[in-house]
């Protein structure tokens, strides 16, 4: 990171120094004690299990210079003679503004992507674009949210010519914050479902908090948007400063469309078109219909950047994608599509639209439960249940507290010979699937993170047949 002074420090999160030791000079800025270096700022920040203020000796002991605290729970005795003490009114909040100030010092160009579905992929694919020509960071796995975004902020350097920073919420006035720390240039939303509907009510609702990512916009930034979404085709509707630039992408609608779209077994190929004009094909090493709106996210981003659609198109092919989300596997026997990142009701059907593709026997979806839908959550659980059996789907498993709802769905559609499993415990799910599979089926398993489903996936890896 760029060097900063005590004196920035103290003054950027409106602290006073309550010791002062004598080391002042850090290299980097971390909340986690486990992960502290000699040479660290240590932020002591507080949560619903822990309190970073009872680890602030622990801290000096490991070589911390610095150390931002609210509250005082420890002996000046305990600390290292080199480490100085600042006192704060909330350490969350110097945090994040800790962040703005250093995001202030660097000549660099942010690009900010929200959304509720597709936000990790589109940044992989915004990074494989731009790093054709440009020197870019991008958030690492999911540091996304007000404390891991602006630890992200203080991986930067002046080196970087461009940081893709992800901004993940669950309420209103998260992205805002998150927001006024990156002070994006551009930003990118991917689509507005009903993740998080539970807080924001309304899709709407939803939309309004998605849109906190331009708080701090003026004329000079550029919003782009899935216009091919319902709640983004008018985005500029619910802009709280209409003189925002807008760029729309889609499939059937945007100032950049797809035409011509090949969907293979793991991958897309496309042709994009500009005011009907043909500017590129494009071929790209990941699958699925929904990762064709994502690269024309990545697209727009790139020409607004002065990119050659040329330089686009090879730097997309280099993509590197982030672990558990789409990852097919092939153990010899089965093929495994691992999703077990995280689950809404779109990211779900992507899932199943990628099963769908994949030329293989008999398909198998292992689902789970959803998190953070509120009052949606049966309907929308039962929807996917639906879409599975419409999509072709032989042998839908379901795990968790919503199984009744997919099993609904599932066999509401009358024209469908899929079957509908029911387990509790990952042993006795596996135990079925080895005497129901065949060679060359393909198995996707999805859920929200918290169910861990990656256990699955691990057991799978090692089913013979």
């Amino acid at each position: 990171m760029e060097p900063l002074s005590l004196d920035e420090v103290v003054s950027s999160v409106h602290g006073e120094i309550v010791i002062k030791g004598n080391g002042e000079k850090f290299t980097e800025i971390n909340t986690d004690t486990r992960k502290i270096n000699p040479g660290s700022l240590f932020i002591a920040l507080k949560g619903e299990n822990f309190n970073g203020n009872n680890f602030v000796a622990a801290a000096s002991s490991k070589g911390a210079v610095i150390c931002i605290v609210d509250e005082i729970n420890f002996n000046k005795g305990d600390l290292n003679c080199n480490t100085t003490v600042i006192l704060v009114n909330n350490t969350r909040k110097a945090l994040l503004d800790l962040a703005k100030y250093y995001r202030s010092k660097l000549d660099i160009k942010v690009i900010g992507i929200t959304g509720s579905t597709g936000k990790t992929s589109t940044k992989d694919l915004t990074c494989a674009v731009l790093s054709e020509k440009y020197k870019v960071f991008k958030t690492q796995g999911n540091f996304n949210n007000e404390i891991g975004l602006p630890l992200m902020i203080f991986k930067l350097d002046n080196s970087y010519d461009a940081a893709i920073l992800e901004m993940g919420m669950s309420n209103f006035n998260e992205i805002h914050n998150m927001a006024e720390a990156a002070r994006p240039d551009i930003a990118i939303i991917t689509n507005i479902g009903i993740s998080h509907i539970e807080n924001l009510k309304t899709r709407q609702g939803i939309l309004n908090a998605k849109l906190e990512i331009t708080d701090f916009f003026n004329n000079d930034n550029t919003l782009i948007v899935n216009s091919d979404n319902d709640m983004l085709y008018n985005v500029e509707k619910s802009l709280k400063n209409n003189k925002i630039k807008v760029i729309k992408t889609g499939i059937s609608t945007g100032d950049f469309k797809a035409k011509d779209i090949v969907l293979g077994e793991n991958s897309i190929s496309f042709k994009v078109y500009s005011d009907e004009i043909f500017k590129g094909q494009f071929n790209v090493p990941v699958p699925g219909r929904h990762n064709v709106l994502n690269s024309l996210l990545a697209i727009a981003c790139g020409d607004l950047m002065n990119m050659t659609f040329q330089e686009m198109a090879k730097g997309i092919q280099s993509i590197q994608v982030t672990s558990m989300r789409l990852d097919i596997i092939k153990n010899g026997t089965i093929t495994i599509i691992n999703d077990t990142y995280n689950a809404s009701p779109d990211s779900v059907k992507a899932a199943v639209d990628v099963l769908k593709n994949m030329q293989t026997g008999r398909k198998v979806a292992i689902l789970g439960t959803m998190r953070e839908l509120g009052n949606e959550a049966y309907n929308a659980h039962m929807d996917c249940g639906r879409y599975a059996a419409e999509n072709g789907v032989d042998l839908l498993i379901a795990i968790g507290e919503f199984s009744e709802a997919y099993n609904k769905g599932f066999n509401s559609i009358i024209n469908t010979n899929g079957e509908f499993k029911e387990f509790n415990d990952f042993n006795d799910t596996i135990e079925y699937l080895r005497s129901y599979l065949k060679k060359e089926d393909c198995v996707l398993v999805k859920a929200s993170r918290a169910m861990k489903f990656e256990q699955i996936v691990d057991k799978l890896k090692h089913v013979t047949l």
